[in-house]
């Protein structure tokens, strides 16, 4: 049987993982640049590094992270500063044709940049927090969560590629692809500022 938070936990995780952030802008640059195939690590590394992320936060890690009150500002400020480094690294990426285009991230780097990623942190804590269920073992619960996000991560993050890959056909000048870059790397460092604020 499953339980009454069941629908509303996979409503929350394809609103979360579907709507604009650093995953998904950065993903729709790299599959502008590089095409869908060459961006697919990218994809299954922030589907892997993000559920192994909430599955240890929802663990227990999110409730340490909430009673040391320096630490959520330390985590944000650093994942602002490497959010910086990668709107710089979209802006100024090479046309495709260019010797040394590459997508942004790879499978690892996509992997680790969960962990100062500020929209990770709002998701995983946020889920935590509202579908924990109290008095049922905890790993269990991570589990469940986790499990929920990584079915809908991919689904949800696959169009941004295909929205990037389909923008390239549009951005055949080298002229047009570093104003859709630019722009890309502009709403990146635009996604965290809500979250710089709060």
């Amino acid at each position: 049987m499953m339980d009454g938070d069941f629908w509303p936990l996979v409503g929350f995780s394809v609103a979360m993982t579907i709507t604009p952030g650093p995953n998904n802008l950065m993903v729709a640059a790299a599959a502008a640049n590089n095409g869908i195939t060459d961006t697919v690590p990218h994809i299954v590394g922030i589907a892997v590094g993000f559920t192994l992320m909430l599955a240890i936060v929802a663990g227990g890690l999110g409730g340490l992270v909430m009673e040391i009150p320096f630490l959520q500002p330390i985590l944000q400020w650093v994942g602002a500063a490497w959010l910086l480094y990668l709107a710089w690294k979209i802006a100024t990426a090479l046309p495709p044709t260019s010797q040394g285009s590459r997508p942004p991230l790879g499978f690892f780097g996509a992997m680790l940049f969960q962990w100062v990623n500020p929209k990770a942190w709002l998701i995983a804590l946020s889920a935590a927090s509202q579908f924990v269920i109290p008095g049922r073992p905890l790993a269990l619960e991570a589990a469940r969560i986790a499990g929920v996000f990584a079915i809908v991560a991919i689904p949800c993050i696959l169009p941004w590629a295909m929205l990037g890959s389909g923008t390239a056909r549009i951005l055949n000048a080298p002229h047009r692809l570093r104003v859709f870059n630019v722009a890309m790397a502009v709403l990146l460092v635009a996604s965290v500022v809500p979250m710089l604020v709060r």
